[in-house]
């Protein structure tokens, strides 16, 4: 019988790093774009992102502190979400720095113009989607005790995807080589072997 290393969160989990965002992995990067009510740019990563609805298409990621990011969103109710690939890991990775600076600047990168926000796209990023928020929650704990943590919530409004990702009308997800988050301090994988697994009808 397998003897399970076992703890309450709360109390510590006695290991060199907390296992929990490392348990859930690999996490697609939430590279968010954003613009101040006056216009400043702002561009960050964000590791606790996923997708939440099919129609409307919904997304979502977690802003822990009340960053730049979120403060934007708030103001204008829009951003931007740009796909992170290996090939701009390095940049990437630059925007996740805490500075006053334009991040799309401080990384080098160029940028596109979207169809219908204000926040622009990441040029070389293959996919976009341009999103007006929906919802921004202040996550609480069991004891309804308030996080210094908010989720923001968006509905994709407009998409953008470069062809080359597309083989007959599919998108074939390891052909971007999207970066996936792990839980170390430097843990980032690409998409590993595919198979083929269909629900019961």
């Amino acid at each position: 019988m397998t003897e399970f290393h076992s703890y309450a969160p709360a109390e510590g989990h006695r290991l060199p790093h907390d296992p929990f965002n490392a348990i859930i992995a690999p996490r697609p990067i939430g590279w968010i774009a954003s613009v101040s009510a006056e216009g400043k740019r702002n561009l960050a990563p964000y590791s606790f992102f996923n997708a939440f609805n099919y129609r409307p298409p919904i997304i979502g990621f977690a802003s822990t502190g009340a960053k730049d990011t979120l403060a934007n969103i708030r103001a204008t109710g829009e951003f931007v979400w740009n796909l992170a690939t290996r090939a701009q890991a390095d940049a990437m990775n630059a925007t996740s720095a805490t500075t006053e600076a334009d991040e799309f600047v401080l990384a080098g990168l160029d940028t596109l113009a979207s169809t219908t926000v204000a926040p622009p796209r990441v040029a070389g990023s293959p996919v976009q989607f341009e999103c007006r928020s929906t919802q921004i929650v202040r996550l609480t704990d069991h004891a309804c005790g308030e996080i210094d943590t908010w989720l923001v919530l968006g509905e994709v409004v407009h998409v953008h995807i470069d062809p080359a990702l597309l083989e007959d009308g599919i998108y074939r997800t390891e052909r971007a080589h999207p970066i996936l988050r792990g839980g170390g301090a430097g843990d980032y994988f690409e998409p590993g072997e595919r198979f083929d697994l269909r629900r019961p009808k």
